[in-house]
């Protein structure tokens, strides 16, 4: 019992200032079907629930599963689901995902959102490090945002402390938003080809970006559309700007260099 107690603490938001600020942050409104995962007791849940159309609060441990559906009986708004989120098919309907989640599940959940065909935004609450991380704000940007931007934007919002949880966590959190662009960047087709060309820069052979796509593609060509996007040619993958990808894909993509 204590392994599985273990497996199942978490860092619960009880701040209301920064849960109100939370859900006007995610930018739901009264006609939004919104999933919560990691529900707890419900204080994200009462918000959003006034906020929102309908809340499909999703809670895996029993006890506090017991206590969301107590909490909520009455309100024909919020469905409780007692299972695992990760688990959850997602609806079939446009739907936002708004959340306090587990540091140790974010990039599962993370995935989860991005793969959700009808998911029009994420709202979560994480590691600051991880929020930062995965919007370029440490000046870097990591496979997983580079390779997924032309379906989704990342975006880093506000900072919360460590204070506003119980327990506090080690760490201070931040919000990191996800939408779906309406219109995507590149056609489907387009897209697959584009993960394949940033996936295969990721690999590092060569050193630089530029030497890395070199090895495919004629020299003089590569050194034409690096200087078109700003790229120089001793750069690392890790500090090419999603925006100077685009470009290198324009100009090197399939049928192109």
């Amino acid at each position: 019992m204590a392994r599985r107690r273990i497996a199942l603490s978490r860092n619960f938001l009880y701040d209301t200032d920064v849960i109100r600020r939370l859900v006007r942050f995610s930018g739901v409104g009264p006609g939004d079907l919104v999933v919560e995962p990691g529900a707890g007791q419900g204080p994200l849940t009462a918000v959003l629930a006034r906020t929102c159309r309908e809340v499909v609060a999703y809670e895996i441990d029993p006890r506090l599963a017991a206590r969301l559906a107590r909490r909520f009986a009455e309100h024909p708004g919020v469905r409780p689901v007692r299972g695992d989120f990760l688990r959850a098919a997602p609806p079939r309907e446009p739907f936002a995902v708004v959340g306090n989640i587990p540091y140790s599940r974010t990039s599962a959940v993370v995935r989860w959102c991005l793969d959700a065909p009808a998911l029009t935004s994420a709202t979560l609450l994480t590691q600051r490090e991880y929020a930062r991380k995965h919007t370029g704000d440490y000046g870097r940007w990591p496979l997983s945002t580079i390779r997924t931007r032309p379906e989704h934007d990342r975006r880093l919002g506000f900072r919360v402390g460590r204070g506003s949880f119980v327990p506090p966590p080690r760490t201070d959190s931040a919000v990191l938003r996800i939408e779906r662009r309406a219109v995507p960047l590149l056609s489907a087709g387009e897209a697959a080809a584009y993960r394949e060309f940033v996936e295969y820069g990721f690999t590092g052979l060569g050193g630089s970006l530029a030497a890395t796509l070199a090895r495919r593609h004629r020299t003089g060509r590569v050194r034409a559309v690096c200087g078109a996007a700003g790229v120089g040619e001793d750069v690392p993958v890790g500090l090419v700007t999603p925006d100077q990808w685009l470009v290198l894909f324009r100009g090197l993509g399939p049928g192109r260099g």
